[in-house]
């Protein structure tokens, strides 16, 4: 079996300020790439709660195909928005904001809505959904892959995962993207 390919400049650049901040939780590889196809088929602005260094914003932009297409994303941890601010100093494409999630209300709608399932209360279905445009796509990060309905997380019923697969606003689909891993894909109806 032949090694993966190399990873985009950008995200080898965002591993290596990660890695400089100790910061160990970011954005699996197997996740990255499906962002970044999926942001290859966008235009507008794209969005992402929770930075962390960087990591899952540096794949969306290694997708980016247009001059016009924007990626905001917003960190709370001051620190770790600095250490991911440092990956895109230079780039017009991306503006990295130590702020709260809730400071992106007004720049949406967004073409493409990134979210680590980590913090339920915030990425919940009514708590987003005007935020997507029409056609828009939100991927949501770090489920374990279930097999069963109602989805099981825990020993309990993943109430996070449940509710974006039965939304009417969206139509969705959880993806396994290693035997360990999967992710949510909704798009707006």
């Amino acid at each position: 079996m032949s090694a993966p390919p190399d990873l985009p400049d950008v995200v080898a650049r965002a591993f290596d300020v990660s890695r400089k901040a100790g910061y160990v939780s970011f954005c699996r590889n197997e996740t990255g790439r499906l962002l970044a196809a999926l942001a290859a088929t966008r235009e507008g602005t794209m969005a992402e709660f929770g930075t962390g260094c960087g990591v899952g914003t540096a794949w969306l932009r290694s997708g980016v195909r247009g001059p016009d297409t924007k990626i905001v994303t917003a960190e709370l941890n001051a620190k770790l928005a600095d250490a991911a601010a440092e990956i895109f100093v230079d780039d017009e494409q991306v503006e990295v904001l130590s702020a709260d999630w809730s400071t992106l209300l007004d720049k949406g709608p967004f073409s493409l809505l990134f979210l680590d399932s980590g913090e339920p209360s915030e990425v919940g279905v009514d708590s987003v959904a005007d935020l997507v445009e029409p056609g828009g796509i939100v991927v949501l990060d770090d489920f374990t892959p279930c097999e069963v309905w109602p989805p099981i997380a825990y020993g309990r019923v993943d109430t996070l995962r449940e509710q974006w697969l039965t939304d009417e606003r969206f139509t969705s689909v959880e993806v396994m993207v290693a035997p360990d891993a999967s992710a949510l894909i909704a798009t707006k109806r």
